[in-house]
Formats: C-alpha cells, sequence, structure tokens
C-alpha cells in the first residue's frame, strides 16, 4: 500500500503544472486538446493493463493450484511407497503441511482411493476441474477466491503426472491462495499503474511533437491573420504529411484571401470615386437633356434632324449612368417573399417592357390561378428585364419586315420548384455572346446596352434561392428560364 501511495504521489506531481500555463489552457484550444489527449492516453494504458491483469490472475491462480497439486501428488507416492500404504498419523500431517493440502485422494479406473485425511470442514468445498475449463470460469476463479468466504476450501482435480490414475484430487484451504492473490494483484496494479505512467507520457511526446505543436502554429497562424489580415505568417513547414499539406493549404488560402482583400479594398475605393462621378455625370445628363428640349423648338432643319439621335446617346448615357449605380450596390435587399399571382405580375411587367397589341405582343401560357412565392418587385425586375430585352431584339430585326413580333410566357410545376420561361421569336442572340450573356458589361444589343440587366436579374433570382439561364437561342428566337423554389 506505500508503494501506491507514492506512486500516486508521483503521478500527481507529474500532472501538476504551472499556473502561467493553467492560464494558457484556458485560452487556447490546442493546451485544452492537449490536456484531454494526456488524460486520454493515461485512460487507454489504464484499460490495456486492466485487460492483461485478468488473465493475469487467472493464470496465477491456476498455477498456485497446480503446484499444490504437483506436492500433493509427490506426497500420495511416497505414501504409497511405504508397506501396505500405512502412514503414521504425525507423518501425515508433515505431509499435509509440505503439500499445503487438506486431502489427497487419487482416482484410478472409477475407484476413489482416500491417501491423505482431512478434518472435517464447516463448509462444503468448491470443486475446481483443471482437466476441462472453460475461459470464462477460469477467469472468475480467482475472483471467487479473492471475494469469497474466509471458511471457503477448493476441490481441485487434474491429470497426474508421476504417477498412473485418471485423477487426482486436492482438497486445499482458500485463504493462503487469498493471500497471494492479493499480494500478486497489488504488485501488478503498481506495475501497471507505472506502465501506463510510462506509456502515457512517451506516447503524450510522441503526439505532442508530431500533432500538438503543429496544431499550434495552425491556430497561431489562424489567429494572426484573423487579427490582421495584412501581416505575413510564418512559412508553412516541410512535412509532407496531411498536416504539412494543411499548413501549405492554409498559408495558400490566406493569401488568396488577402489579394481578395486588397482587391475589394481597391473596389471600394473605385466604387465610391464611380458613384461620385456618376452623380455628376447625370446632373451634366439632366442638363443636356433640358437643353435638348429646348432646341427641339428649333426651326433650323439641320438642328431638327441631329436632335433624335442626340435624344437617344442622352438615354442611353442615363440608362448607362442608373444601370452601374444599381449594379454598384454592396448587396442586393434581403427578399420580402410572399405568394404573387403570376399572370398580373406578367401582365404589369409587360406594360413596363413596352410590349403592346399593336407591336411587339404578349402571348400568355399560365394556368389559372398559378402562383410562385417570391418577392414581387424583384420579380417584376427580373420579368421586365427579360421582356424588354426580347421586344428590343425583335424590333432591332431588320429582316423581319412588317411582321409583328410576339413574346411568350409560359409557366409550370416541376416538383419543388416553380419554372417560368420567357420566348421570344427574335432573330436571337451571336453564339459570341451568348457564352458571356450573364457577365457584367456584356450585351448583345446592336444599339449598345449597358450589359447589366441580365448581369443584375440573374443576381436578383440567386438571391431568393433560383436561377435564370439561357436555355435556347438562335434564328427562330431565344428561351430563357427562371426558376424560384415553390
Amino acid at each position: 500500500m506505500n508503494q501506491l501511495r507514492a506512486l500516486l504521489t508521483m503521478i500527481r506531481k507529474a500532472l501538476r503544472v504551472p499556473g502561467d500555463w493553467r492560464e494558457r489552457v484556458k485560452i487556447h484550444a490546442p493546451d485544452a486538446l492537449a490536456g484531454r489527449l494526456l488524460l486520454l492516453t493515461f485512460v487507454f494504458a489504464a484499460a490495456v493493463e486492466v485487460m492483461i491483469i485478468a488473465p493475469s490472475a487467472a493464470s496465477f491462480h491456476e498455477r498456485w493450484l497446480l503446484d499444490r497439486l504437483q506436492s500433493a501428488e509427490l506426497a500420495s507416492v511416497g505414501v504409497e511407497a511405504l508397506p501396505y500404504s500405512a502412514v503414521e498419523d504425525d507423518t501425515a500431517e508433515q505431509l499435509l503441511a509440505i503439500g499445503g493440502v487438506q486431502a489427497v485422494v487419487v482416482g484410478d479406473q472409477g475407484v476413489r482411493r482416500l491417501l491423505l485425511q482431512a478434518p472435517n470442514l464447516p463448509r462444503t468445498p468448491d470443486l475446481i476441474d483443471l482437466r476441462q475449463r472453460r475461459p470464462l470460469a477460469r477467469l472468475m476463479d480467482p475472483w471467487k477466491t479473492l471475494f469469497g468466504h474466509p471458511d471457503r476450501s477448493i476441490r481441485v482435480q487434474a491429470r497426474p503426472r508421476y504417477r498412473s490414475g485418471d485423477f487426482i484430487e486436492i482438497l486445499a484451504p482458500a485463504q493462503p491462495l487469498k493471500a497471494e492473490l492479493k499480494t500478486f494483484l497489488l504488485n501488478s496494479l503498481i506495475t501497471s499503474l507505472f506502465v501506463s505512467l510510462v506509456a502515457g507520457v512517451l506516447l503524450y511526446a510522441g503526439l505532442a511533437f508530431l500533432v500538438l505543436q503543429p496544431l499550434r502554429r495552425v491556430t497561431r497562424s489562424i489567429e494572426n491573420f484573423a487579427e490582421d489580415p495584412e501581416r505575413e505568417g510564418d512559412p508553412p513547414s516541410d512535412r509532407h504529411d496531411e498536416i504539412g499539406r494543411v499548413e501549405r493549404e492554409l498559408a495558400r488560402m490566406q493569401d488568396e484571401v488577402r489579394q481578395s482583400l486588397r482587391s475589394r479594398a481597391r473596389l471600394v475605393a473605385l466604387g465610391e470615386a464611380v458613384a461620385k462621378i456618376n452623380h455628376d455625370l447625370r446632373n451634366m445628363l439632366t442638363s443636356a437633356q433640358i437643353a435638348s428640349e429646348r432646341l427641339a423648338d428649333s426651326p433650323d432643319p439641320t438642328v431638327a434632324k441631329a436632335l433624335p439621335r442626340l435624344e437617344r446617346a442622352l438615354g442611353r448615357a442615363a440608362a448607362l449612368s442608373r444601370n452601374v449605380l444599381e449594379y454598384g450596390r454592396s448587396e442586393e435587399p434581403a427578399p420580402q417573399k410572399a405568394r404573387v399571382q403570376l399572370a398580373a405580375a406578367v401582365v404589369t411587367a409587360a406594360e413596363d417592357a413596352g410590349l403592346s397589341p399593336d407591336g411587339v405582343r404578349l402571348v400568355k401560357s399560365i394556368p389559372a390561378r398559378f402562383g410562385v412565392l417570391a418577392d414581387p418587385d424583384q420579380l417584376h425586375r427580373v420579368l421586365v428585364n427579360l421582356m424588354r430585352n426580347a421586344r428590343q431584339a425583335i424590333e432591332a430585326d431588320a429582316t423581319r419586315g412588317d411582321r409583328k413580333g410576339h413574346v411568350r410566357v409560359s409557366a409550370a410545376h416541376e416538383g419543388d420548384d416553380c419554372v417560368i420561361q420567357v420566348e421570344d421569336d427574335g432573330p436571337g442572340i451571336p453564339p459570341r455572346i451568348s457564352e458571356r450573356l450573364f457577365e457584367a458589361f456584356v450585351s448583345g444589343k446592336a444599339s449598345g446596352g449597358t450589359g447589366l440587366g441580365l448581369t443584375i436579374s440573374r443576381e436578383l433570382a440567386e438571391n431568393g434561392g433560383g436561377s435564370l439561364n439561357l436555355i435556347e437561342t438562335g434564328p427562330t428566337g431565344t428561351l430563357f428560364e427562371l426558376r424560384l423554389p415553390n
């Protein structure tokens, strides 16, 4: 017991850490991980030792019984060597004391012969037959002896080794075995704790070198980057394992984020400058539009001829200014979704897009009371943009002659989605433009559009959890598909 107390004291001293280390444990996750890892190594090592102690105790128990059997068997051979198997009482007691048994029985061809007689016992002895033992019974025998009754005795049977016969049986008290078993288990426990301590320390040291130190370095790099992204961190290690790859990927991602932050800062500064320029430009365009309205009353035929072109140029410049500001928003507001009757929304959007029965007309293929879950304003902007683009493409087609075009809007439910298709019979989009149609400032209009309408429309669709895609385009027309969650 004194040895056990000394070992426990040594373990407590080994686990005791300075106060400043404890403060770091509270703050940094790797240190907390280190403490849990150290505890787990001790627990796992102790569990393995416990698993070893159980069969070791069973082996010790069985070996002790076999030693007593061997001594009793040798004593029985000496008894039978005397004439008529006659043994004096004092001689029998001496033989019993030497063998540590209370009785010896030999079985041969079904006949039991009592060689050494024992006094009467207060309790019926327990039988342990070593000739046929199940593994579970072998593991349980030591604990029965350890926690059994103080007056417990054991009858042990085994095959003889030094004589003929079917078996040899002894009767032995359990108390001597119990005392020796306690000593054995105590020594095993002390050894196991010491082995667990050494194994835990060695395993922890290895894991600290291979895992914890790199994790601390990665965590420190992340914390430093969060505090100051512009500050360059430590270069990644030259390790070729998973942790080395993590360090290199982290360094690469930090470089990408750092470059993105720098680009974003430049774009913010550029956006502020563009906003100021755009504000002044809109004021100039307003003044120019007022001047053009006054020029409309001029009787000069040259002015009258140039005025429509001037008005178109001013209109395109004003639209570009408006779209640039709209595209330059940091982000669209979160959609305020509501159930919208699609037919009514399409009619309203068609009016704002310039569709009319006398020109490019609207054709609806929408089921009755067809509703969609969307932000009404954002849905209106997307529909207006698609239908206005279709109308302008049809009107700009010089090969149509007197044929009036149409824009067909259809809708259907597909699973959990609501699919809205906007199709026209215009000249289609040129192949060199269709692949980059949704990029900013890419326009397929011959009149020179801003190239921001479809970009904004796709962002609005994705902002509502949906998508906007070009399905088909060609000489017979163009088909766009707006897909929204239902």
